[in-house]
């Protein structure tokens, strides 16, 4: 990525601020122990407003910390949180998304929250790629709120017209029910894959090279995708003969976006897809999907040595410098933190109000216990599969500062691969190469 800021400025200020969140770490044991004074300043972008409205609104009541409260478009968050940090606007609590932590926290614009054992202990209750995801060089920067990952779903009534009695368990499964049901005429490109150059792409990619048993990048944080006969290597070959030779996935796959996926999918044009784990709620809904009723979440076929893996995001409260260098604000904002992605009360009262209301998925396995939320997802999905498949659920191996760039030349390298401009071998060397230079210059 591109990073609109001084480097070095940048770090001098963001040491200078953590040094002074340490001398005061000393006393943030006791979060309810401080006195509160000045609102604090909460930035997310425009999802969930109403809800997030209300649990600010029983947040102040509870402790008397007032919140000014400020959104802007998901479209143009991350530019716009940027010049406010560069021009280091009152910020104290923002989301965050996990492909932009180590940007942010090296440019000086996270603060560690290391501090606060009172966050820390949410740990032992959350999904480990979820931790995993908002930790970065030893320090952790922040709590859950949403988490999810890539599904795999079918249309049931389909595989049904077509004399299969099960979903598939591999990929090879895959392609050769998939090629039964195109020569009942059922489908002309049973398997929906979404390869369009937009910021889901990576999770597309992820889930597929993960459920082949490949990586992106070693834990050297060397380039691993050309490596022959490897994961990624199998999992690129199987889209491309997918295309170009048994031709079950359309060549419109590298213009199909995440979204006109899901309307394909759901207006019953395909057999299989790959689509976030939270859209089965729209695709069972009868006011949204003509399949309504029909699909079913399988456990992601398993690649030659691979397994079901998955890969999973996650977004999390974080904290600025210029609020973890107060003691008082500091520990307001962590009471903050805390509402929104720990408990407040009794229970995760925030993550639940979002899968109630919304079917956004959650970092916390206990969730998977309560009988509200097992009732509720029962209306439209199997919660036992959601379950299973979160176990699996991996952090994406990519995510750096040089990460946009990256995503841009391994993006173009698999689309070229896809549809027969390149070799699957080239297009993987291609990428690797880009990944290591990048490497080297930041």
């Amino acid at each position: 990525m591109n990073n609109p800021w001084n480097g070095a400025a940048s770090r001098r200020d963001f040491l200078k601020a953590a040094g002074a969140a340490g001398a005061a770490a000393g006393g943030l044991l006791s979060l309810e122990a401080l006195a509160q004074s000045g609102a604090l300043n909460m930035y997310t972008w425009s999802a969930a407003v109403d809800l997030v409205k209300s649990h600010l609104t029983a947040f102040e009541a509870k402790t008397g910390i007032k919140v000014a409260y400020n959104t802007s478009p998901w479209a143009q968050y991350r530019e716009t949180m940027i010049t406010k940090f560069v021009a280091k606007a009152p910020i104290d609590v923002m989301w965050v998304s996990d492909s932009w932590l180590p940007e942010w926290a090296d440019a000086g614009w996270l603060a560690p929250v290391n501090q606060f054992p009172g966050l820390l202990k949410y740990n032992a209750d959350a999904d480990r790629f979820c931790t995993e995801s908002m930790t970065y060089k030893g320090r952790q920067y922040g709590l859950t709120y949403y988490s999810d990952y890539m599904a795999f779903f079918y249309n049931e009534e389909m595989l049904k017209k077509a004399g299969i009695k099960e979903p598939p368990k591999t990929w090879d499964e895959v392609l050769q029910q998939s090629l039964k049901i195109k020569s009942a005429g059922l489908s002309q490109a049973p398997m929906m894959l979404s390869m369009a150059r937009e910021t889901w792409l990576i999770e597309f990619l992820s889930a597929m090279v993960f459920s082949h048993g490949g990586r992106f990048v070693d834990d050297k944080g060397i380039a691993a995708v050309a490596q022959a006969n490897g994961g990624a290597q199998r999992a690129l070959q199987w889209i491309a003969d997918a295309v170009q030779k048994h031709k079950i996935i359309s060549p419109a796959c590298v213009e199909t976006g995440e979204l006109n996926g899901l309307k394909a999918f759901g207006a019953g044009n395909h057999a299989f897809a790959l689509l976030s784990r939270y859209r089965v709620r729209t695709l069972n809904d009868p006011k949204q999907s003509p399949v309504a009723g029909h699909v079913r979440q399988a456990m992601m076929p398993a690649g030659p040595g691979g397994s079901p893996a998955t890969v999973g995001w996650m977004r999390f409260h974080g904290m600025t410098p210029q609020a973890a260098a107060d003691k008082t604000r500091a520990a307001n904002a962590a009471r903050l933190i805390e509402w929104f992605g720990g408990k407040a009360g009794s229970e995760y009262q925030f993550q639940k109000m979002l899968f109630n209301d919304l079917g956004s998925g959650f970092g916390i396995p206990s969730m998977f216990k309560d009988p509200e939320v097992q009732a509720n997802y029962a209306k439209y999905a199997d919660i036992k599969v959601f379950e299973a498949q979160q176990k699996l659920a991996r952090k994406k191996d990519v995510i750096s500062r040089w990460f946009g760039e990256w995503d841009e030349v391994n993006g173009t390298a698999w689309q070229s691969a896809v549809l027969g401009k390149s070799t699957v071998a080239d297009a993987l060397k291609k990428s690797a190469g880009s990944w290591n230079d990048l490497r080297k210059d930041t």
